[in-house]
């Protein structure tokens, strides 16, 4: 009798999507991988640290350790003891002061690191744009010329059809751009 439920092993076997699609996936996983195998050590360490820190339960010990270092330094003159921080705490004060040093030295490292990696991915975006728009046209050009040389289909001028089918200029639409955006902003001033 058939096993009516795949295993793990068939549906491994089973492709859920196309090759292509499979392959992009892939590239991207491979771009990923790249980019955290070529970080150093010291990105490696910092990358911990600031997923460390930017958990809740950070907060959370955050705000234990220095609910129990005030009110030690609170508790401790009504025992009779010396408090090593009295009021108004100038020892929390400072390691607060150094620790947001740390912490947004940290972050910094990290959005830096991280910024490397979205270029990557903005310049793999643009570039297949680019030949996606390329693709489109020469489609296009190949679908007019069918439409002409097709006797079942009336021959007419399609002057949209005749400009999809011309690849756009990349620095040309940037120099447009450029020149667009800077009439827009002499007029906000």
């Amino acid at each position: 009798m058939p096993n009516p439920t795949p295993d793990r092993e068939e549906r491994a076997a089973t492709p859920i999507l196309p090759a292509h699609i499979e392959d992009t996936i892939r590239a991207i996983a491979d771009l990923h991988h790249e980019h955290h195998r070529k970080a150093t050590p010291v990105q490696r360490t910092v990358a911990c640290m600031t997923s460390a820190i930017g958990r809740p339960r950070f907060v959370g010990l955050l705000t234990l350790a220095i609910l129990a270092w005030i009110g030690m330094n609170l508790v401790l003159p009504t025992l009779g003891r010396t408090s090593p921080d009295p009021p108004p705490f100038a020892y929390l004060q400072d390691v607060g002061g150094i620790l947001s040093l740390y912490i947004t030295s940290l972050i910094l490292i990290t959005q830096r690191h991280d910024e490397q990696l979205a270029e990557h991915r903005a310049q793999l975006t643009l570039e297949l744009a680019i030949l996606t728009e390329q693709k489109n046209a020469k489609i296009i050009a190949l679908l007019e010329e069918m439409r002409r040389d097709d006797p079942h289909i009336e021959d007419r001028i399609d002057e949209e059809a005749e400009a999809m089918a011309q690849p756009a200029d990349p620095q040309a639409v940037l120099d447009a751009i450029k020149d667009t955006h800077g009439d827009l902003l002499s007029a906000g001033e």
